[in-house]
């Protein structure tokens, strides 16, 4: 047994801090969660309206807040605990998932309630994601840190496998959307309890002196970003993946029930098919975790490529297909390639960025992701609604083909970054 731990953390360092395993097992009953309502919810609204713009508007409602306040959000929590920040946030969401399960059991739900309360989740999400992130660290340890994340992203989609396989049981079983709701507000309660017990021992004390102001230390921040091609290369990329790529997984629902339905289908099915739909993402994604974990110290630049190659070509494809067992092949390719960028990125911003700026450069990076995805819903939303969802999907595949192309023509081929 002894054996088997020392060969485990020597290929998963993180896995040596108790802190760390404390918080990811937390983390991953409560994304299990996540997921199962991030399934259940663009079901919910599209079966109450029936409309590709509402996806593309609780997509905007979701995401809106990062735009506002991811980028003070670094600044701020490297002012706060992070630790108890983080619990804070989770509480927030845990609150947002029991307003969802009161409206959808009172049976009077509607979209402008579904918006709001997306809103607030994507208030909480925008400024947990950043203190989530710079926490890391104080967890794990910086040599632990390419470990630390490539299991987080683990535990992630292993849950975005999970999550939606138990939406669709939980929503066939009990004839309601709300018994997923609940499930989702009881999960943030694991992840609370494991970051009550961890403590960060690798928490980095800053010095003493006198704070510059929100304003003067962001823009130190901005000047680290430009100042190193590597960063603002990955910041780029996740803006791209951000605009174009996030909002076109939105219209799985709208694929499910249109495009891939056939005659005379049940309620039941479509909420099978639509949970199917997110399970192959999850799938790919979590296939491309397990890799990234395993291979901490491969260079982060190939596999970036290749995971934009991965993402890119299915994207189209799937917007030419009518085929559920396609589709399914497509969405496999489709969250192996998303996973492997985001890792890729998030650990070439992180183990580059100095400890006193990596709050605010994350908080950057997840604003290039996140920030910008609230016109990028709306974008893919209307074109979905205005002509088709397989041209709305195409657009946004190929505008990620062009964008990347120029952006490794900028960055990539002069500085070739290794990790």
């Amino acid at each position: 047994m002894d054996a088997f731990r020392f060969a485990l953390i020597s290929r998963f360092p993180a896995l040596g801090s108790r802190d760390y395993v404390l918080f990811l097992i937390g983390q991953f009953v409560s994304v299990i969660g996540t997921w199962m309502q991030a399934t259940a919810l663009p079901y919910l609204a599209y079966r109450i309206s029936g409309r590709p713009l509402d996806l593309g508007l609780i997509g905007f409602a979701n995401t809106l807040p990062t735009l506002l306040f991811a980028l003070p959000a670094g600044v701020l929590v490297e002012r706060l605990d992070k630790r108890k920040a983080v619990i804070l946030l989770q509480a927030v969401m845990s609150v947002q998932a029991f307003g969802l399960t009161f409206l959808a059991y009172s049976g009077q739900i509607q979209i402008w309630q579904i918006l709001i309360l997306a809103f607030i989740y994507g208030s909480a999400i925008a400024v947990e994601v950043t203190a989530r992130q710079a926490m890391l660290i104080e967890l794990a340890g910086k040599e632990a840190l390419p470990s630390a994340i490539a299991l987080q992203t683990t535990a992630f989609n292993l849950g975005r496998v999970i999550g939606p396989l138990c939406s669709a049981w939980l929503i066939t079983t009990f004839k309601n959307e709300g018994a997923v709701f609940l499930s989702n507000g009881i999960s943030y309660i694991f992840v609370i309890i494991g970051l009550f017990f961890a403590r960060t021992r690798y928490k980095f004390e800053k010095g003493a002196e006198a704070s510059q102001g929100m304003g003067r230390e962001f823009r130190e921040g901005l000047r680290y970003i430009r100042s190193n091609a590597v960063v603002m290369s990955a910041i780029l990329m996740s803006a791209l993946l951000g605009f174009f790529g996030i909002p076109l997984v939105q219209q799985l629902p709208a694929i499910a029930r249109d495009i891939l339905q056939p005659i005379l289908t049940t309620e039941a099915a479509i909420a099978a098919r639509t949970s199917n739909l997110y399970t192959a993402q999850g799938i790919g994604a979590v296939a491309a975790a397990f890799m990234m974990a395993y291979f901490a110290t491969a260079n982060k630049g190939t596999t970036l490529l290749w995971g934009q190659i991965s993402f890119i070509l299915p994207i189209i494809a799937l917007g030419l297909v009518t085929d559920n067992s396609l589709a399914f092949f497509l969405l496999i390719f489709i969250g192996w390639g998303t996973v492997v960028q985001l890792i890729s990125m998030n650990t070439m911003i992180q183990v580059r960025v100095p400890n006193e700026l990596r709050g605010r450069v994350f908080s950057v990076y997840f604003w290039g992701l996140q920030g910008v995805a609230p016109f990028g819903s709306l974008l893919i939303g209307w074109i979905a609604q205005t002509w088709t969802v397989q041209n709305a999907i195409i657009t946004g595949g190929i505008a990620c083909l062009f964008g990347v192309a120029l952006v490794q023509l900028i960055f990539m081929r002069k500085n070739n970054p290794a990790d």
